[in-house]
């Protein structure tokens, strides 16, 4: 199986073919034809991926989409919008509410199971929140003891690296930022690019130091020095 699916549509005709594509292409799909009755679903059995219409009576896809980011437990479900609304400022619009991909109507299907499994595996691959969660808490309780132990009268005095780490000016930018707790999304704001790039810097950081997780590459910076609190 290559994965479950939420698809949301109030058509009944396209619903149905999208529906019996994805299954033929190996996903497991639920279908729901409004987006309370999608709500419900996605309570009862949270799928890897919801893709939904936007053009819906009572609740639209934009507030479909809205309700799902609010809740942390589904935060991180990939959401694909189908929809005749092709235009640019459309698809501003279901971007800057949180959607992963959009694809306007008509549309191939190979295309759309192409989209989601691209998107399925990128969620299979990313740390999970709870893992992120977790790290951002050590590195904050590990800032916390540094800024502690730098206040005394005896300054901390970083030790020389165990290997020579030559790190770009964009790596830097990126290190500073990890240091000072934040996430990759508000890493991107602060930068002013994507998420995915972030976590490329952050893969390499974690390379070049020979960490394995946030927290350690913090632990190893303020160790040797790479960054100044």
């Amino acid at each position: 199986m290559n994965g479950t699916i939420l698809l949301v549509d109030d058509e009944p005709g396209l619903r149905d073919a999208v529906q019996a594509y994805l299954e033929d292409s190996g996903f497991a799909v639920e279908a729901a034809a409004n987006a309370q009755i999608a709500l419900q679903k996605l309570q009862q059995n949270p799928p890897e991926l919801i893709i939904s219409d936007v053009m819906m009576p009572r609740v639209d896809g934009y507030a479909f989409l809205k309700q799902v980011r609010e809740q942390p437990a589904y935060r991180q479900i990939p959401f694909i919008f189908l929809t005749a609304k092709g235009l640019t400022a459309d698809r501003i619009q279901g971007y800057n509410a949180g959607v992963d991909a959009y694809l306007p109507k008509p549309f191939e299907p190979d295309e759309l199971v192409a989209i989601a499994q691209n998107l399925l595996e990128k969620a299979r691959t990313a740390p999970d929140t709870a893992t992120v969660a977790r790290e951002l808490a050590e590195i904050k309780a590990l800032l916390a003891e540094r800024q502690a132990a730098d206040s005394k009268p005896a300054q901390f005095t970083p030790e020389p690296p165990p290997i020579k780490v030559q790190l770009t000016p964009r790596e830097e930018e990126v290190l500073d930022l990890v240091s000072e707790g934040l996430m990759n999304k508000e890493i991107a704001r602060k930068l002013e690019t994507s998420i995915r790039n972030v976590e490329k810097y952050v893969t390499r950081l974690l390379n070049k130091t020979g960490t394995n997780s946030r927290t350690e590459l913090v632990r190893y910076a303020i160790t040797y020095g790479l960054v100044q609190l």
